[in-house]
């Protein structure tokens, strides 16, 4: 971007002179500017004539000339930020925002939140860090994952407040030969993002990559056969019978993208523009269900007004402001929940350096020594976790007289509140006589295998979909953390349990047996919930339709930015 280019070059300038005039040569110029001494006369003519500073030079080489900056980096940068945000080019102007977080601030927040742009409702959010790449099969982030849901379509889906799947990309389906064989029905006149016809052929295509693939192959386990016995219908044959079929298909790693281009999808948003400053969706004019009340949705990637903020993470509650910038004395929150997914503590007793009692007693000392509730953290974001899930309590641990080792080691991931949870585990457990090692993974899956083997403890974290229970069984199928700490016997007696309950046709047995199973992890010590995060989406009166998702965003489908008022026109 030449505009950039230049400005960079004159804050170097600025940087080397302030605004007071001086003498230099244009040889002493070019050594600023790290170019030669003819680009340096055509950057100084250009500064010139747009009025950034003052030169008068004179004749003869080497000969010293006057100049003076009349404008300061920051103004210009501003007043360019402006014209590009007035004249929607919104991407050049994030590539420019290279403002403190005070000013930055000041001139974007005209253009957040929910505005009116060219007759069409378009939401912007402001976002503290770069998006991943928004192929379901490598996502990992809350916000990309709830991008990718709004993107792809599946042959189910899930909508807020029902843990029952629903029909997508199928309008129906059924299951006969005793839960082995699943006909799902799909909808007439699908087409994908990018105009071409959506083909029976090509979902196809899409299931066998995605049984082939590390993060879809569980979802598939059970899938002897794939065919298509007429044009509008996909026929899974099983091996055994699996009655979670129908919720994974809503799963993230089940949903449906282009077969030639993971970024391509047929859901009700698509995405028009990816770019580290900008990431923008519009609405699918082709999506076959109810189309979405937004017209355009964009995140903002603006981490320099998030700076300054204590405890930022993405797993923080999204707090989001819609509507017009003079209305924001008025927002107020208007949904509150707190998540079902929770960070939680697992022991790696695989490694034989911690038994079962030793996990629970390290659980007890976290329970009973209040230690969640004395971090240095916002406490109107985390909230100690009691349950599982709703119904499913988790065990308080008798005292026990047995020593810990004398070492152990703990390996957490983000979010960064597990920093400060280690630290004061290590506190806890060197009044008990044990050395506690701390690593950090970067990374936010348990995807290194010589990592978990060298780790007692670990610090995760779990997010919870719209169907809690399908979510949970989906991550002792997927997780690479179970086969990493559950002893070998523990691991074959798991997927032994779960082929029996996947096989269960009533939903509420599935859930009790699956909360069976989990209740006795954590009664060993193997797992066990800290504590849940608050979401939080606020948004002045007259705005409507923001219903929370379990993800902790708002459904982008069912938002509503009314017209300006006729006097905000005038």
């Amino acid at each position: 971007m030449r505009l950039q280019n230049r400005l960079n070059q004159f804050q170097r300038l600025h940087l080397k002179t302030g605004s007071f005039p001086v003498q230099l040569t244009v040889a002493e110029l070019a050594e600023i500017f790290c170019c030669s001494e003819r680009h340096t006369r055509t950057l100084l003519a250009h500064f010139q004539n747009a009025g950034w500073i003052e030169w008068k030079s004179q004749a003869g080489r080497g000969k010293r000339a006057s100049l003076c900056c009349l404008r300061t980096p920051e103004d210009l940068r501003g007043t360019y930020l402006q014209e590009l945000l007035i004249n929607g080019e919104h991407s050049a102007a994030l590539q420019l925002s290279q403002l403190d977080p005070t000013h930055l601030n000041a001139l974007l927040a005209p253009h957040l939140g929910g505005q009116w742009q060219e007759d069409a409702p378009t939401l912007r959010i402001p976002y503290y860090r770069p998006l991943q790449p928004l192929d379901p099969l490598t996502l990992t982030g809350r916000a990309e994952q709830h991008l990718a849901h709004t993107i792809h379509a599946g042959l189910t889906r899930y909508i807020p407040g029902n843990s029952a799947p629903q029909p997508d990309l199928a309008h129906h389906w059924q299951v006969s030969n005793n839960g082995k064989t699943w006909q799902f029905f799909l909808r007439s006149q699908l087409f994908w993002h990018n105009g071409e016809p959506l083909k029976t052929a090509q979902l196809m295509t899409r299931f066998q990559q995605l049984k082939n693939s590390s993060r879809g192959k569980h979802h598939l386990a059970s899938v002897a056969r794939l065919s298509q016995p007429h044009a509008l219908c996909l026929q899974f044959d099983l091996d055994k019978p699996d009655y979670w079929l129908a919720h994974r298909f809503a799963d993230l790693n089940c949903l449906l993208s282009h077969p030639e281009d993971p970024h391509i999808g047929a859901g009700p948003f698509r995405l028009t523009t990816f770019s580290p400053e900008l990431v923008r969706l519009e609405q699918h004019t082709l999506y076959t269900l109810q189309h979405p009340y937004l017209a355009a949705i964009e995140f903002w990637i603006t981490p320099q007004l998030f700076a300054q903020k204590n405890n930022v993470s993405c797993q923080h509650p999204v707090r989001i402001i819609l509507g017009e910038q003079e209305e924001l004395a008025r927002v107020k929150p208007v949904r509150r929940s707190t998540s079902l997914g929770f960070c939680y503590i697992a022991a790696n007793l695989k490694r034989n350096v911690l038994n079962e009692a030793q996990a629970r007693k390290i659980v007890r000392l976290i329970q009973r020594s209040g230690m969640l509730n004395n971090l240095p953290i916002d406490h109107d974001l985390v909230k100690s976790s009691k349950e599982m899930l709703p119904g499913w309590p988790i065990p308080l641990h008798d005292d026990a007289d047995v020593s810990l080792p004398e070492k152990l080691t703990l390996l957490f991931h983000p979010p960064v509140e597990f920093e400060l949870v280690a630290q004061a585990l290590k506190e806890r457990l060197a009044e008990e006589g044990c050395g506690l090692e701390i690593a950090y993974h970067a990374g936010r899956l348990w995807e290194d295998d010589a990592l978990l083997r060298s780790a007692d403890l670990l610090l995760g974290d779990r997010l919870i979909g719209e169907s809690p229970e399908a979510s949970l069984e989906n991550w002792l199928q997927q997780d690479p953390l179970w086969p990493g700490i559950l002893r070998d016997e523990d691991y074959t007696r798991q997927q032994r349990r779960l082929t029996e309950i996947q096989q269960i046709p009533q939903e509420n047995r599935r859930s009790d047996e699956l909360r069976e199973h989990f209740f006795q992890w954590m009664q060993s010590g193997i797992v066990t919930p800290l504590f849940n995060y608050q979401y939080q989406v606020s948004a002045p009166p007259r705005i409507s339709g923001v219903q929370l998702t379990a993800w902790g965003w708002f459904d982008f489908c069912q938002a509503w930015v009314p017209p300006p008022l006729p006097a905000e026109n005038a």
